[in-house]
């Protein structure tokens, strides 16, 4: 039975939450357009007439996709080249979803979304629907086809799991930018000095080229490394501009709602740096590379103004 406007309005108007939801469970907004995608598939195959509740029946539909998609996502990234980091949205991307609360802000944080990889999928959806979406466990059981006391277990898991990671400073946009500022200007000193006093002790820095980009393996780990690598990173060379292509622009917004540095070459992101901040400092860096990661990115760029840029390098 063919759709009517009206049916295919009704699904329009759920587009926005059903990405937001596939993107907090993915860590991936392109497999987050295809899982809506599908769904859309789902419900133009569907009898519409006799669905009594639209906006369960397609996050239901929608949950199960991601879910399934996770299942064979862990089995992908045993084999993926180098650590795997979620992909980045930039501000003002609708994909970040509902952002009144600490907790929906949160649950779609970078470092949050790394956090979740440890979850098992169960896990993560119950946690996505219940603290970024505020879906009471009645409707999660009935998503997920367990018990209301399931749910509530699951989730107690799911928070102490994230919860054990390091604890997240919320910044508003003229603190993300002071704090991009100090960072560059550390990094730009040639000096390792400025940048360790602005690091955490315990500070990483992960890069995710995806086998496509070079970058390394492992983290960094402490002040002083992450302070040397990001030193030599910032330092211009012949080299740096001969394997990107030329001399790329650096940009401060923010991704995921946290401080971020954006760089951008002839119009494409090439790389987007998110930072994480601690109460003592900068925690960490993750740094996407991936150029499949970084494809949404570059599409809200090319559609949005984002002022001058803070530096050219290399």
């Amino acid at each position: 039975m063919a759709l009517t406007m009206n049916d295919v309005d009704r699904f329009e108007a759920a587009r926005p939450r059903l990405e937001a939801i596939a993107y907090r469970l993915l860590g991936s907004a392109s497999e987050a357009e295809d899982a809506v995608q599908e769904t859309f598939l789902r419900w133009q195959a569907a009898v519409v007439d006799r669905i009594e509740v639209p906006e369960a029946w397609l996050t239901k539909v929608l949950t199960n996709l991601c879910l399934n998609q996770l299942t064979s996502a862990r089995a992908r990234r045993e084999t993926y080249v180098g650590q795997w980091l979620p992909e980045p949205v930039l501000a003002g991307d609708p994909m970040l979803g509902p952002a009144d609360t600490a907790e929906q802000r949160e649950s779609v944080s970078y470092a949050v979304l790394a956090l979740l990889e440890r979850l098992s999928p169960n896990e993560r959806a119950v946690y996505v629907l219940r603290e970024a979406f505020a879906y009471p466990h009645r409707e999660i059981a009935e998503i997920l086809d367990i018990t209301e006391a399931a749910a509530q277990q699951i989730l107690h898991r799911a928070k102490k799991h994230v919860a054990d990671g390091k604890a997240r400073t919320e910044v508003d946009e003229a603190a993300a930018r002071r704090i991009v500022d100090e960072f560059l200007a550390a990094a730009t000193s040639g000096r390792t000095e400025p940048l360790v006093r602005l690091l955490t002790q315990d500070a990483i820095a992960v890069g995710d080229g995806g086998g496509k980009v070079p970058a390394r393996a492992r983290a960094f780990e402490g002040a002083l490394a992450v302070a040397k690598f990001m030193r030599g990173l910032f330092k211009p060379g012949k080299a740096k501009r001969d394997l990107v292509g030329g001399s790329p622009d650096v940009y401060a917004t923010t991704a995921n709602g946290d401080p971020a540095l954006v760089v951008v070459l002839d119009g494409r992101v090439i790389g987007i740096m998110c930072l994480e901040v601690a109460p003592d400092g900068i925690a960490a860096f993750r740094n996407q590379v991936n150029p499949d990661k970084l494809e949404r990115a570059t599409r809200r760029w090319a559609a949005t103004d984002h002022g001058d840029p803070l530096l050219r390098v290399f």
